[in-house]
């Protein structure tokens, strides 16, 4: 053949229909209408809230949830201020407040109807939780049960939250809007004349953020607590907005059935509860509590939106989102409603039938059916897509007009194939190297207030990578096949369909309950190949490109909302996630992961526009814009008021009894990170930090580096502690330890008596010496049966106790050690709300931090022993 009959019929083969390209300038368009659709249908659908009802409208809504009074009511709670376990803020004002709320509506109730019971529950009790052995003492909940007089069952539903606060807030929406949802939602039970199959136990507990003791309490040692079989658990780790139910049962799919059918405003998804129960969120609520110690499977809802003010001041009555309480209060009354009236409740034990999987699509509509179901339905629709995948490859065979060979068509899908393949890898391998080197240059969470910042720094990565060897690709072969750039295109996605298939196989295989995640998307491309097959061979036109976007839609509007509920929720978790985490690697990895099950079925598309290449380009230009924008105040993450980064502080004194008899003294400020960007004050209000060296060095002496830590968590966190040597804090309260008694069991058996004379939350380090062990002791014992390593961690709140604290222990020695020392013991007192003892120097080291952070700020004491 000529050269000259050869370009005449690559010039033919280029008129093609599946061959045409359309303009450069198409190719902006078409990303700015996924955009748009983005803006238009899934942002306001997620902040889609239903219209309020006031007070003033009740009689034309008799049975409903009546917005405007919850409102009211968290005005009243929110102004009560702080609410600390154990203070007069909590342990009476609002106490007072929810026993005044209950006797309210028992006034207005249908006494003809219903009895209603409320009391104020006192208990102590000890339990193991976050490597710590934990105890407490007078812990307060107000308890309140409501029942039909006509229908007498001894099968409860409980609806839990909590009424505590943490340090220095109001808790408006941590977890007051509960509360007084709560409330709400028994006025209108105890007005009404629905049927009640089954008492309603309302928990408001009162210590939640003192490590769920509240809960504890109620569940181990409350008269009602046998009977609760199901549970709906209320908390937040936000301001406000739609409530998420983030876990359920566990084994108890029928729960999800009811929240299906009765959820009038419907927001869940199974991944949230994978995540939640694999650690990946910084937070835990009551659910567990009811969970281990009593059994009690349900529902767990907490509000997550502007999580940047979840525990600080800011979690105030101005700030919780106006459609909250609808929102939430319709879903609650629903809930409670449909299970205090569910069968199910008599015997839950017969419906203990393993996992459900659940999720909603925009908040329109919720979705929920059984792990098994899911195993079958994922293997079918993988099944189904590439078998469509087969048959599409055949049609392309026995395209006339196309005269390719199985050979040729075999052989162009594999190498389309591993083309793909390779652009998945690049574009995983470009968005993880660009979340490395924003870490490696100290510009780690640019992204913290300006969500937008992770479009140019990793969605653009994942669009970068996906887009440029295909495109590249099909320039440098378009002369080389006799296949069509529409059956090209085509063919790269079937390519990145099988990946997908794979991830859900896989998935499905580790018994991965998400694996419906990519089965979604494997659906909706099954079913566009299943409809351009149909109309090929019907009316001998595929309508490829039309077909295959408008199929994109749905899964498109799937994916952008996970993923922008994910940032919403995800991001302002980041900053309160450890000073050792790595959150942009886990930003980096889930965005590539979320983007790239609808990314691979629309990016291909761009290679219809000319000057593709070029424009798959200005991705990666937007990274680089993106870095450089990181680099400057545009990119800085926190922000006053709004956005701040965390760090505890804590001005200590610490004393420590040598064993020569000798005592060491020092006083000054504990500073304790909890975001990853503390270098930021090394200039400033860090300056004067001891080096290293100094905690190095305390580590080695004493236990835990000789540090007051509050709780579990913060064993992690220790080694990026900070200290300032300062004058000494005021002590409300002088710590005073008694040896009561000290006598042998045994040969090698020791036991100790102490009485401890302290504030109300203590912590305790005790570390036995070499060749020492202690073998039992008057905490929780979860830690010596279980073997953990010294020192032990053991936590105790009290709550208005002015006895002091006596607590016991029993060692086993080997015979060196019959003289002793036989343990360190290490008491560290923390005084949460006692700010009128602040001194001047705390006050103003406070000051020195910038506008852009946020302090969670007392004092304490350390003090160790050797006995």
């Amino acid at each position: 053949m000529s050269m000259a009959s050869l370009d005449l019929k690559l010039e033919e083969k280029s008129t093609k229909n599946g061959n045409k390209k359309w303009p450069w300038y198409g190719a902006p368009i078409f990303c700015a209408i996924w955009f748009t659709l983005f803006y238009v249908t899934v942002i306001p659908s997620f902040f889609s809230y239903p219209k309020m009802i006031y007070v003033r409208d009740e009689a034309n809504h008799p049975y409903e949830f009546i917005g405007e009074r919850a409102q009211i009511q968290l005005a009243e709670y929110s102004a009560i201020g702080n609410k600390m376990t154990g203070s007069i803020n909590n342990e009476q004002h609002t106490v007072n407040f929810v026993l005044r709320e209950v006797q309210k509506i028992v006034n207005q109730s249908r006494s003809d109807l219903y009895d209603i019971v409320s009391e104020v529950q006192y208990s102590s009790g000890a339990f193991y939780l976050w490597e710590a052995a934990t105890s407490y003492d007078n812990i307060s909940n107000v308890v309140v049960k409501i029942a039909r007089k006509d229908s007498p069952n001894d099968n409860y539903l409980l609806v839990n939250s909590h009424y505590d606060s943490e340090v220095g807030t109001p808790a408006a929406a941590d977890d007051g809007v509960m509360v007084v949802i709560m409330l709400e939602t028994l006025r209108v039970i105890a007005k009404s004349e629905r049927p009640l199959a089954h008492p309603v136990v309302f928990l408001f507990n009162g210590a939640e953020e003192a490590n769920m003791l509240g809960s504890h309490g109620f569940i181990t040692k409350h008269r009602w607590a046998s009977n609760c079989k199901a549970l709906i658990n209320l908390d937040s780790t936000g301001s406000g907005g739609r409530e998420v139910l983030f876990q359920t049962g566990p084994n108890h799919p029928w729960l999800m059935n009811y929240y299906q059918k009765y959820a009038p405003h419907p927001f869940s998804i199974t991944v949230a509860e994978e995540l939640f129960q694999n650690n990946f969120i910084p937070s835990d609520t009551d659910f567990r509590i009811f969970r281990d110690y009593g059994n009690v499977p349900g529902l767990d809802m907490a509000h997550a939106l502007n999580g940047y003010v979840y525990h600080t001041k800011y979690d105030n009555f101005k700030n919780l989102a106006r459609g909250t309480y609808q929102t939430t209060g319709d879903n609650v009354l629903a809930l409670t409603w449909a299970l205090a009236n569910a069968p199910e409740l008599d015997d839950t034990s017969a419906h203990e039938e393993g996992h459900a999987i659940f999720f909603d699509f925009l908040g329109w509509f919720i979705i929920v059916y059984t792990e098994s179901a899911s195993i079958a339905i994922n293997i079918v629709v993988s099944i189904a897509a590439l078998i469509c995948i087969a048959l599409s490859l055949y049609l392309m065979i026995k395209d006339k007009d196309a005269d390719m060979t199985p050979k040729s068509v075999a052989l162009r899908f594999g190498i389309i194939f591993l083309v793909q393949l390779g652009g998945v890898v690049i574009a995983w391998t470009i968005t993880i190297v660009v979340a490395l080197f924003m870490l490696a240059v100290n510009l780690g969470e640019s992204w913290y207030y300006s969500i937008w910042m992770t479009f140019g720094l990793y969605f653009c990565s994942m669009f970068f990578g996906l887009g440029l060897l295909p495109a590249i690709y099909i320039q440098w072969s378009k002369h080389k096949t006799n296949m069509t750039l529409n059956q090209t295109i085509a063919c790269f996605m079937h390519a990145h369909c099988i990946l997908i298939v794979f991830i859900c196989l896989l998935m499905t295989g580790l018994g991965i309950r998400s694996a419906f995640f990519p089965m979604i998307g494997l659906f909706f491309y099954t079913i566009s190949m299943i409809i351009q097959m149909i109309l090929k061979v019907t009316i001998k036109k595929s309508y490829f490109l039309s077909v295959h976007l408008l199929c994109q839609v749905l899964p498109y509007f799937f994916y952008t909302y996970l993923i922008y509920v994910f940032l919403l929720v995800f991001v302002p978790m980041q900053g309160r996630d450890g000073p050792d985490s790595k959150p942009d690697m886990l930003l980096a990895v889930f965005i590539a992961l979320m983007t790239m099950h609808f990314a691979g079925f629309i990016i291909p598309i761009l290679n219809k526009f000319r000057k593709s290449k070029i424009f798959i380009s200005m991705f990666g230009v937007l990274i680089i814009i993106f870095i450089i924008l990181a680099a400057t105040p545009v990119g800085f993450p926190f922000k006053k008021d709004v956005a701040a980064q965390r760090y505890y502080v804590l001005h200590a004194q610490r004393i420590i009894h040598n064993a020569d008899n000798s005592v060491t003294q020092d006083t000054g400020f504990y500073i304790q990170p909890v975001d990853t960007r503390y270098s930021e004050l090394y200039d400033t209000t860090l300056k004067n930090v001891e080096p290293e060296s100094w905690l190095q060095d305390n580590c080695a002496s004493e236990p835990y580096c000789g540090l007051p830590l509050y709780s579990g968590r913060w064993l992690n966190w220790k080694d990026s502690a900070r200290w300032i040597y300062s004058v000494a804090p005021v002590l409300p309260v002088a710590t005073e330890l008694t040896e009561v008694s000290r006598h042998s069991i045994s040969m090698n058996k020791k036991r100790y008596e102490f009485r401890l004379k302290a504030g109300d939350r203590i912590v305790m380090y005790f570390d036995p010496m070499e060749k020492v062990t202690i073998t039992n002791w008057s905490f929780d014992e979860t830690i010596l049966v279980d073997g953990h390593t010294a020192p032990y961690f053991v936590y105790h709140v009290a709550s208005m106790v002015k006895e002091p604290f006596n607590f016991w222990l029993e060692f086993e020695h080997d015979a060196a050690n019959t003289d002793g020392p036989y343990f360190k013991l290490a008491v560290s007192v923390h005084f949460l709300y006692h700010s009128e003892y602040y001194t001047p120097e705390f006050g103003e080291f406070l000051s020195t931090f910038p506008d852009w952070t946020y302090t969670t700020d007392w004092f304490a004491s350390y003090e160790s022993w050797i006995f």
